[in-house]
């Protein structure tokens, strides 16, 4: 193995009681703990109108902390291309290169069928149709130069990209379809916390070509006792979980069965790193041989308070990370 690289994964979750702009700060303030604690870069979560994240604009987010870090990788995981035009997504991600001193890493996904396509007027079949057009218009924009469009959903003249940047994407990838589309195109997979390695390795292996830059996003929680830690988070986050991602509503009124919370954390809090430092540490490992990744970025904020979500950062920072380096 290469060395991994090591990130954070800031959904910034709506836990009840808290107030959304104040929980947007506190994201800034992971980051920058991030950094000092030596984790390599820091993935933004972006969501519209539900509390399981209130960061609808994860480059705004990334602005703010590049301007208050040195060092530290930022990220989006992901920009929903579904619902913005690819080449304003591209200026973004331009101006955040170049202010960021390159720093920057742009991570785009498909989305969902949700109401945020009715919201923001790009439709429904923008999502079931239009994401591999989407997706080589960005490309087009993040090659240097000028760029155009003659397609379905994108039709406008040469016009030049100001200012212009060459930037590889990541791609989110939850489907078969996805992965191929990624693969073709020579770009690096982000993969969910929601699956484990045996599925992670499936994807990887449907990718087919050797790729060192797939990201795959985990929980991680590092405590004196593992049983300790996963008790603690299976009492916190059904509360931030259930209202969550009920907010996720189709936008044509299909039917879509809830996930159960408690469930899904029992699920995350034994495929992901959550415990002692000595397991944390062998559970990364042990994903990084299953798989063949070993970027991951991992979300702290599992507790639900500002004050342990710190101290997470910064214990993870000095228990677990040297570890892995060693």
């Amino acid at each position: 193995m290469r060395g991994m690289r090591i990130g954070i994964f800031v959904v910034a979750g709506l836990f009840p009681g808290q107030e959304p702009g104040r929980v947007l700060a506190n994201a800034v303030e992971w980051i920058v703990t991030a950094e000092e604690a030596g984790f390599d870069d820091a993935w933004i979560a972006e969501h519209h109108f539900m509390p399981y994240g209130v960061c609808p604009s994860p480059t705004t987010l990334a602005a703010v902390a590049a301007g208050r870090t040195t060092r530290i990788g930022l990220g989006t995981a992901v920009s929903v291309l579904s619902t913005q035009h690819p080449v304003a997504l591209a200026e973004q991600a331009a101006m955040l290169h170049h202010l960021s001193g390159g720093r920057f890493t742009l991570g785009v996904g498909r989305g969902g069928p949700w109401v945020d396509l009715e919201v923001f007027g790009t439709g429904l079949e923008r999502y079931e149709r239009g994401f591999p057009e989407a997706l080589d218009l960005l490309l087009a924009a993040l090659s240097g130069g000028s760029v155009a469009a003659d397609g379905e959903f994108f039709r406008f003249r040469e016009v030049p990209l100001v200012p212009e940047a060459r930037l590889r994407p990541v791609v989110a990838c939850t489907s078969e379809a996805t992965v191929e589309l990624a693969a073709a195109r020579g770009l690096p997979m982000l993969l969910g916390l929601h699956i484990g390695d045996e599925d992670k390795a499936a994807l990887v292996k449907r990718y087919g070509a050797a790729e060192p830059g797939h990201v795959a996003a985990g929980l991680a929680y590092v405590g004196d006792s593992t049983a300790e830690v996963v008790r603690e988070l299976k009492a916190a986050m059904p509360a931030w979980l259930e209202p969550g991602l009920a907010g996720y509503v189709p936008v044509d009124g299909r039917p879509r069965r809830p996930r159960d919370a408690g469930e899904y954390v029992d699920l995350l809090t034994r495929i992901h790193p959550v415990g002692s430092a000595a397991h944390c540490a062998e559970t990364l490992r042990r994903t990084a041989e299953a798989t063949g990744i070993e970027h991951f970025i991992l979300l702290m904020e599992g507790m639900g308070e500002h004050r342990r979500t710190l101290e997470n950062i910064r214990r993870f920072g000095a228990e677990v990370l040297p570890l892995l380096r060693d």
